[in-house]
């Protein structure tokens, strides 16, 4: 039998959070958690998810959210099998709390998700083998099919080196108190 997870609206959440009748669970990695949150939310990243402690309150609802709601929904198995009771999650995600014109805990100053690097720095790479190699000489296809060949690989094995490499960056440090 395949668990599923019931929606609620922000509005219902937010009524739930407010009466204390709810604990909400955010299950995006530390990154994105860290550059934006619903006040109060618990961060247990998916990655991490078989090891992540989740000690509620029998009588407590608990609602899983994630950036759009689609990773909450595609790993509803494995959320709702830690909860006794009914699991819950945030329909549209964060992107629909922030619709429905409910607060956030915005850290501004944060570096960019790490994916979001990545995408950046790759589809740049790309770009630039393209047209280098289109206008100045063929040999710089190369760098397109390399970067490629590298995201085939980490889709593949779950291991980025380029995620790797930027999160060495001087952004994407901790900054020292």
């Amino acid at each position: 039998m395949t668990a599923r997870l019931v929606s609620l609206t922000p509005a219902e959440l937010s009524e739930r959070l407010a009466a204390g009748r709810a604990v909400l669970v955010d299950v995006r990695e530390a990154d994105e958690f860290g550059r934006s949150h619903i006040a109060g939310a618990l961060s247990r990243p998916l990655s991490q998810w078989e090891r992540a402690h989740l000690a509620v309150r029998p009588e407590t609802d608990v609602v899983f959210t994630c950036r759009s709601g689609v990773r909450t929904q595609g790993a509803c198995d494995r959320l709702a099998d830690r909860v006794e009771g009914p699991a819950y999650v945030l329909e549209g995600g964060i992107d629909g709390w922030k619709r429905a014109g409910l607060p956030l805990k915005v850290a501004r100053k944060a570096p960019l998700e790490i994916m979001r690097q990545v995408q950046i720095a790759a589809g740049t790479l790309v770009l630039l083998g393209v047209l280098l190699g289109l206008t100045a000489s063929p040999a710089w296809f190369g760098l397109a099919a390399f970067v490629g060949a590298g995201l085939t690989f980490a889709g593949i094995s779950g291991f980025c080196g380029m995620a790797r490499v930027l999160l060495l960056a001087p952004w994407n440090r901790p900054r020292r108190a």
